[in-house]
């Protein structure tokens, strides 16, 4: 399993930014966050200089998102999606999308779900629900 550090993260969403700015060639996964860093022109501050990013501590509830952290999970949900893992995630999203009429929209609050999950199993000890998280998201879905 991949458990890159949050210094690992940064530099890989600085460098994907720097990539996409300059035209440079980029990998998969980088070009993937590259569409998802182009839809945030806010972070791209944040993104342009590696070494505040390293530096720079973002506290739980302050004014600004961490960009990295909000990133990352864009692109947790894209890869879920694509390989439908959770079960029934991919649906589940594709369905919100369409009622929000956005798959970014969607993403957000798909990420609300997945932000409870993950807080949930980690304050209990215990492994993520998955089938929590895609029931959250399908009632999102599906509300009027």
């Amino acid at each position: 399993m991949f458990n890159p550090t949050q210094a690992e993260v940064r530099r890989f969403f600085c460098s994907a930014h720097a990539k996409q700015q300059a035209g440079q060639p980029m990998e998969a996964i980088e070009t993937l966050a590259g569409l998802w860093i182009a839809e945030h022109p806010e972070f791209h501050g944040d993104l342009a200089d590696v070494e505040a990013a390293l530096a720079r501590a973002y506290a739980e509830g302050a004014d600004q998102a961490n960009p990295f952290l909000h990133l990352s999970m864009h692109l947790s949900i894209s890869e879920q999606c694509s390989i439908d893992q959770p079960r029934g995630i991919r649906q589940a999203v594709e369905l919100l999308a369409h009622r929000l009429g956005s798959l970014h929209e969607a993403h957000h609050a798909a990420m609300e779900c997945l932000g409870r999950m993950l807080w949930e199993a980690q304050r209990a000890g215990r492994a993520p629900d998955g089938e929590a998280y895609v029931a959250c998201v399908q009632r999102r879905a599906t509300a009027d």
